[in-house]
Order: structure tokens, then sequence, then C-alpha cells
């Protein structure tokens, strides 16, 4: 049953994607497979995108070959459903397992649950879905006439400003932020006043820091700036006329006014009676928490959200997961039982080839390539290209034993004899009997990966900084110590992904221990 719904899903996210191609529609993280063709001119660049093809391809035939095979193979090895039935009683192994097929799902909605085109557009009586289209849409779609009316549409003012429309109406993500590329504007939160003081919202201490009055407070424009201690008016002021040019200028002492001057259109009177908000606190970037502004984590130093980012980093990970593992598996597993199976001179040559892998400083080649790399062919791919070529060598002795020990046992013999030829020997006879080092194998390699892409992004040679990435974000947490919402966030999400694979690890490995469930006759 598992092995079809497997398939079932593999033959879904291939036929999606070949669609989405199809009819030009971007649908959740089948997408990502034809942008990395675009986006890399090795794997077909702006011609024919033959890597996001061949990745639907391999998705319908692995799905139709797994559907088929749960119908055509026999009865589950009884040692096998024992295992899992030990696996299920593991109760934190297990229920970490689900949370993490869980955050998974999560991720793989992508723009759904981020972004910050609309999911739905209602103009006119007509529904549009900007979210799940290839190319952005501009301001004039939705009757916007002004000097903006060819920029690409901000779905967060278009929908602030159908706030009150029965007709028009903008459905955005639950966060409505890209993890990177959407600089949002200095955040600000509102103050309250008692006994001449100004108090933060949520806070009983009178406000120290930067306050203003805006023109438009979602989009962060300024009429007036003050200087606030101890929740009073105190220093330098500035102000800004609707242009956004800056024509006044004042100092005050304990609330009040000492000097001012104004130098544009008008009067100066005239001028500070504009219609603004109400006094509100300025938060420049990293900002923190403002759950009023929909900033639940704050913002990072480059204006990015951070749920956002994290969200951003989460998907990385799995993306490098399902990237890697197979791909390191496959080098590892084959070459590991080859080894063992051959032995002689092909043993002795593989094994003196790893060693001089084993001995080249990752750290520094990662460096090397990260300087010479072109930042036209710099990514995801070239990163785990690198990892993959450091990481196949572990699997691989691993294998080397199971093989030497099993290619004595009598299985092989009778393999032999009834003419089974090696490469069948190897993947039907020898690889079924080395699962359990396989799975047992799975967490923590998931564990290693992340770790590793966490800490090269953390050093500066690892993704580019369109990628959105826990180690970056960790990074700018620790330079800015006065921001440690950006540290305390990083830390939680990485260190409880890092503790769910580990969990699953152990309840994996003790639950395919081979010392259980088997006897010698």
């Amino acid at each position: 049953m598992m092995m079809r719904l497997v398939g079932i899903f593999s033959i879904l996210l291939g036929v999606l994607a070949a669609t989405g191609e199809c009819m030009h529609l971007a649908f959740p993280t089948t997408r990502w497979f034809f942008e990395v063709s675009r986006d890399v001119s090795l794997l077909g660049g702006q011609g024919l995108p033959w890597f996001g093809w061949l990745c639907a391809a391999v998705f319908v035939i692995g799905g139709l070959a797994c559907v088929v095979r749960s119908f055509t193979a026999g009865p589950r090895n009884p040692i096998t459903t024992r295992r899992i039935q030990r696996f299920c009683e593991i109760k934190r192994g297990y229920y970490s397992l689900v949370f993490l097929l869980a955050l998974g799902g999560v991720a793989a909605l992508d723009q759904v649950v981020v972004g910050k085109r609309a999911l739905a557009v209602r103009h006119n009586g007509k529904w549009t879905y900007p979210a799940f289209l290839p190319s952005d849409l501009k301001n004039k779609d939705f009757g916007v006439s002004d000097e903006t009316s060819e920029a690409p549409v901000d779905y967060r003012k278009l929908k602030r400003a159908w706030n009150n429309s029965t007709e028009n109406r903008v459905i955005l993500p639950l966060v409505p932020y890209d993890p990177t590329g959407d600089t949002l504007p200095p955040r600000s939160r509102g103050l309250w006043q008692r006994d001449d003081a100004f108090f933060e919202s949520g806070s009983g201490n009178p406000y120290w820091g930067l306050v203003a009055k805006y023109f438009d407070t979602a989009g962060g424009k300024m009429h007036l700036r003050y200087t606030m201690r101890k929740g009073m008016l105190s220093g330098p002021a500035d102000g800004w006329n609707a242009e956004g040019l800056r024509v006044y200028t004042a100092d005050y002492q304990d609330g009040k006014l000492v000097a001012d001057r104004y130098n544009g259109e008008g009067t100066k009177e005239a001028f500070l009676a504009l219609p603004t908000s109400e006094m509100r606190a300025v938060k420049y970037h990293p900002a923190p928490p403002i759950p009023e502004e929909g900033n639940w984590l704050g913002t990072t130093s480059q204006g990015y959200d951070v749920l956002a980012y994290l969200y951003g980093g989460l998907q990385v990970n799995f993306k490098a997961a399902l990237i890697y593992l197979p791909i390191v598996y496959i080098i590892g597993i084959t070459l590991g039982m080859m080894m063992g199976y051959f032995g002689g001179w092909f043993d002795m040559v593989a094994q003196r080839l790893i060693e001089i892998f084993s001995n080249m400083p990752f750290l520094f080649v990662v460096i090397i390539f990260s300087s010479m790399m072109p930042d036209r062919f710099k990514g995801l791919p070239i990163i785990l290209t690198i990892l993959v070529a450091f990481g196949w060598m572990g699997m691989t002795f691993l294998m080397r034993t199971a093989a030497y020990r099993d290619k004595e046992r009598d299985y092989i013999f009778a393999a032999r004899v009834l003419g089974a030829g090696t490469p069948r020997i190897l993947f039907r006879h020898l690889l079924p009997n080395t699962v359990a080092i396989i799975v047992t194998l799975v967490p923590f390699t998931v564990s290693g990966l992340v770790f590793s892409l966490t800490s090269l992004d953390y050093l500066g040679f690892g993704l580019p900084p369109e990628y959105a990435t826990w180690g970056r974000l960790l990074n700018d947490g620790l330079s800015n110590l006065s921001a440690p919402w950006l540290v305390s966030s990083t830390f939680m999400v990485l260190v409880g992904l890092l503790v769910l694979i580990t969990f699953v690890g152990e309840a994996v490995r003790e639950a395919f221990d081979p010392k259980k469930f088997t006897y010698y006759r």
C-alpha cells in the first residue's frame, strides 16, 4: 500500500509539472523543475528546458513502476513487517516522522502558503490567479492608470486599496511576502500617550527611539520624523512633503520645540497640518516582530520577512535532500557492492581513489570553486555537485563490507548456478539484504546535509543571495546582536529540524537492528 501511494504521488507530481509547462501555469513545487532548467544554461537555459522534462518523465515512469510493482509483488516479508511495527511502537521516532512529513507537505505547497503574489483577484466580475501564472501581471490589468500602470502589481497595496470594495477582492497567501527579493519599507508600531509621555504598544516603559507621522503607513512614506527620549520629543526632527522632498527641520528639548525651519511651498502651519497618521514608533531593519504589520517574527537586515525567509530555507533543505540522497546512494551503493563482490585489483584501485578524495580538504575545495565560479552558474546544482563529490564515500565502505560478508553465502552460490548475471546478483540478491543499513543511514545523511548547507551559507561560500538559507540568516543575526529575534528564530527551527531527524534515525536504527527478529538454523 505504501509503495502504491508513493507511486501515485510521483505520477501526480510529474503530470502536474508537464501540464503546467504546456499550459503556462506555475503549480506549487512542480514549477521548480522547469525554473531551474531555464536558470541554468547547462540544463537547457532559455532554449528547450530538457532538465524539467527529464524530471517530469522520471517521476511519471518511476511512479508507474512503483504502482505496477505494488500489484505484482508477493506478500511483504514478515521480518520487514515486524520492523515497521517496531518503528511505530517507538513513539518519539514515529511522531517525529509524521511531523517531518507534514513539514514536507507544507513546504510543497510553495506559493500557496508564502508569497507576495495573490492567490486570486476578482476585478470587474472576473477572477484571475496571479500566483499560478509564470509571469507578473501589471497594475494596468487591474484598472490602475497612473504613472505606475506598467509596474508589477503590489498585491498587498491593492488589497488595502480595495479593502472597502464589494466588487473587487484580493486573496493573499497566509504569509503575503516572498522569502527573498521582497524588501519591505521600515516597519512602524502604534504609540499611546499618558501624562504627556508616549509608550509603545505592549510596553509599560516610556518609549526611546525614532517616531514619525506617515502619509502612507503601509508604504512607509513619512511626513514628520522625531527623536523621542523618555517618551517625550527630544532632539532633531525632519519633515518631507508629499513628493518626498525634505522641507522642514526642527529641534526639541524635553517635549518642547526649541527651533524650526521650513523652506517648502505654502506656510509652515499648512505643512504641519497635512492629514497624516498618528505618532508611530519607527522600526528600521532589522525590525522586531510586529504582528499588526504582518511580520510575526520581524524582518532581517535586508528588509525580508523572517517567517517567509525561514520557510524559503526549509524549502531549500527539502529540495537539496530530495536531489542529494538518490545520487549519493546510487553512487555509494553501486560502487561499494562492486568493490566487495569483485575484490582484487578493482577493490584496491577504488580504495586508493576514495582515500585521495577523503584526504582533500572539503572547505578549501568549496572556497576555490565558489571563488572561480561565475555568478550566473552559482546556485543549488553547483553546491550539491560539490557535496555529492564528497558525500558518497561513507556509504561505499559500508556496502563493501556487506558485499564481502554475503558473497560467500549459499543464496549467492545458488544464483550463480542458476545462471544469474552479476547485475542481477548485486541488485536482486545482495541489495535487498542490505536494506537495514541503507534505511538506518538515511536520516543521519539528511541531518549532515542540512548542517553542511547551513555551515557553508554561514561562512559565505554557499548559495547565492537569491536563495533563502538558514546559515545566512544566522550570520545576519550574529552580526546584529541587538536583534535577538534573528538568532533565536533561526536556532529554534534549525535545532528543531535536526532533532526531529535524529529522533527518526534513532528509531529506525533500533527497529531495523539486525539482532532483532532474526534466528540461525
